[in-house]
């Protein structure tokens, strides 16, 4: 069951009803129940799998509390759940590097028919972060199997997120907020928006860009650079999408969760982006891997290393493949570069007097960051390093005429289903722009009269039925990370 099938359509109102009747001190127990249903079908694989890594960590986190120094009961638990991830999602790849490295001698044996339980590096993540911070005594351990339980399986973000902190969500459980009617329109807000960006934006965009990069011989030309810009915004509207349906879904139901995403294509620097980006994931490694390696505290080059270090994890993270750590290590190096050069871009700016302040400053760096994380987009969407190359390479040919000859609508989607994509790309910036001045669209939305906010609610409904892409035929496009 996922965010966009019929069955979850089911689900979800039900749930919702059911946790309006239920009283709010049990109501954690019904959210429980409902998660442990939602996944559920995945499989009974999936569930065991779960479920084995809740209870050792659940065990350890008491065990932690009573023994202040258990180290090796710590470091055991955490080996299990990485284990747990290594073996299902890693090893695989670590056999394939293993053989290549021997030229064949060794790296043989395969683990065929693999199947990545649903969820897993997420729920493993928000596991192993409550185990460090038991650890380290920022938290007290949860004494309630049940509340921790529905920390690590709670429906809208066990498949792809956001990866809260334990020390806000088991907090929630204890402290249940009252249910009201204006946070039950301010998450349906959000929520129709997230299936907006996935269904009518992401998928859309997702029809041209397949087309392109799955093209025998490649595309050369503009084509390809509009492909690369094209999963640049789907990637982005499709990752959000899934985000804004999944915090919606716990606003209605009454758990505050973080936000994942803060206007990333508007950042001015690599290292801006990474504060936008997946703040989730971006501020989990932050905490539990780059600062434990010492951070920006034992010197330049050591920062370096730390920086390669936490962006080569992220890349592997996403994904058991060559493609993934080249993409993982480009944004490290950027940043490092960028490191680098700050001194040398400082004094250009003081000899020309330029203002850092300035619009056109401020473009300028915008357009360069977006254009460095296009391009590294490209090999997270690619089959192979050889692919994501050529299509690189291609995209650098100058063919301005197939923006007005036809070739655009040759790629799986007519002229109006081209230019409802580019809309779509314009409406996503023109959000970014207006929440990056503070400025919450829902909450304008909800304080308009009666007759505004259901006009707005009943045509962004009807907007995303109609022009989005699904029905019968449909091989219904899943959210990207939920691969991971």
């Amino acid at each position: 069951m996922t965010f966009i099938s019929f069955a979850f359509m089911v689900f979800l109102p039900c749930a919702v009803l059911i946790n309006f009747i239920v009283p709010i001190k049990y109501r954690y127990i019904w959210l429980l129940i409902a998660s442990m249903i939602f996944y559920s079908t995945a499989g009974i694989g999936a569930m065991v799998v779960l479920v084995l890594s809740m209870l050792s960590v659940y065990a350890t986190g008491i065990y932690l509390g009573k023994k202040k120094k258990a180290k090796l009961v710590f470091v055991l638990c955490l080996l299990f759940n990485l284990g747990i991830l290594f073996v299902f999602k890693y090893f695989n790849f670590f056999m394939q590097i293993l053989g290549i490295a021997t030229e064949g001698a060794y790296g043989n044996i395969q683990l065929n028919n693999m199947i990545i339980p649903l969820g897993l590096s997420f729920y493993i993540l928000k596991s192993v972060g409550y185990l460090i911070d038991v650890y380290r005594g920022d938290i007290v351990p949860e004494k309630n199997y049940l509340k921790f339980a529905l920390f690590v399986s709670f429906f809208p973000q066990i498949l792809a997120g956001p990866i809260e902190r334990a020390g806000n969500m088991l907090e929630q459980f204890d402290n249940p907020k009252p249910i009201d009617f204006d946070r039950f329109r301010n998450g349906f807000l959000q929520v129709l928006w997230g299936y907006f960006l996935k269904l009518v934006v992401a998928d859309r965009l997702a029809i041209f860009v397949k087309a392109v990069f799955d093209a025998e011989d490649g595309i050369r030309g503009t084509i390809s650079f509009v492909a690369i810009l094209f999963y640049t915004f789907e990637i982005y509207a499709d990752f959000a999408g899934y985000s804004h349906i999944s915090i919606g879904i716990a606003r209605i139901l009454g758990i505050d969760v973080m936000n994942n995403f803060e206007c990333p294509y508007l950042a001015r620097s690599i290292a801006e982006f990474w504060r936008r980006w997946h703040v989730s994931l971006s501020s989990w490694f932050r905490d539990y891997l780059y600062i434990p390696l010492g951070g920006n505290r034992k010197g330049t080059i050591r920062k370096f290393i730390n920086i390669l270090i936490v962006f080569t994890v992220s890349g592997l993270w996403h994904g058991a493949d060559f493609t993934f750590l080249v993409w993982g290590l480009l944004h490290g190096v950027y940043q490092v570069i960028g490191s680098i050069v700050t001194p040398v871009r400082d004094k250009i700016t003081k000899t020309f007097n330029i203002g850092r302040a300035s619009f056109s400053h401020r473009v300028v760096k915008t357009a360069g960051t977006f254009i460095l994380v296009a391009y590294a987009w490209v090999f997270f969407r690619a089959d192979d390093i050889m692919q994501a190359v050529r299509i690189i390479r291609y995209s650098f040919v100058f063919t301005p005429w197939k923006y007005v000859d036809g070739s655009m609508y040759q790629f799986g989607l007519t002229r109006g289903n081209f230019l409802l994509g580019v809309f779509g790309i314009l409406l996503m910036i023109i959000v970014d722009l207006v929440n990056s001045r503070g400025i919450v669209l829902r909450e304008k939305i909800l304080c308009q009269g009666l007759w505004l906010r259901w006009i707005i609610m009943i045509v962004g409904i009807v907007v995303t039925v109609v022009c989005g892409i699904w029905g019968p035929g449909y091989d219904v496009s899943d959210f990207i990370y939920k691969q991971f």
